[in-house]
């Protein structure tokens, strides 16, 4: 036995219609996914280090322009990429108006004193005054 489909009174049904609350389930997936996504291609360029334990340190919540960090060999790297102390000078003169740049140095532990003193000079050799420490500490 054949079923007849029949069409309410008074509707044509040649009109279309979009079912919004699908809509709406794929908008919000595809936004949770775009979001995963940009998070996952953050990438923090440093090099790991081990930063020295300081419990009277000031936390700054101030994000420094440059960082720059000093392993436990003493390479120094900005952005991940080795530099020298003349290369770090030219490159804060180059991109620096010296009154408003904040610098931070993140030196290992276990950096010897010099390449740290080394890096300081070179950033003052730029003129810049605004100069930070990294480090940790030791009760979160």
């Amino acid at each position: 036995m054949p079923v007849e489909l029949q069409r309410p009174s008074g509707d044509e049904g040649d009109e279309a219609r979009i079912e919004i609350i699908p809509l709406i389930d794929i908008m919000f997936f595809l936004l949770a996914a775009f979001m995963l996504v940009s998070l996952s291609m953050t990438q923090l360029h440093r090099v790991p280090i081990t930063l020295p334990d300081a419990s009277t340190g000031i936390p700054d919540t101030k994000t420094p322009l440059f960082q720059i960090a000093i392993d436990a060999n003493g390479v120094t790297t900005w952005d991940s990429e080795i530099v020298t102390l003349s290369e770090i000078t030219i490159r804060l003169k180059a991109n620096a108006l010296p009154n408003e740049v904040r610098v931070l140095i993140a030196a290992d532990e276990d950096a010897r004193h010099k390449q740290v003193l080394g890096v300081l000079n070179a950033v003052r050799d730029a003129g810049i005054q605004k100069v930070s420490f990294e480090s940790k500490n030791p009760n979160p």
